[in-house]
């Protein structure tokens, strides 16, 4: 899996997890969806993204 996909599947996971979360758990966990959108904006535009660089150190190509 190259590393544009596996960010992919880690933002929808995390955004997935974060919609449970506020529904079972509490209405502030719409804020982690938030974090997440924002930080998917931020990386378009400075090409930096905390999660690529994660995934490269575990061997995603």
């Amino acid at each position: 899996m190259t590393v544009d996909n596996g960010v992919r599947v880690v933002a929808g996971a995390m955004v997935l997890l974060s919609v449970i979360l506020t529904t079972l758990v509490h209405p502030n966990f719409i804020w982690l969806t938030a974090f997440i959108g924002a930080n998917l904006i931020q990386s378009a535009y400075t090409g930096i993204c905390p999660a690529a660089y994660v995934l490269k150190k575990l061997g995603f190509k």
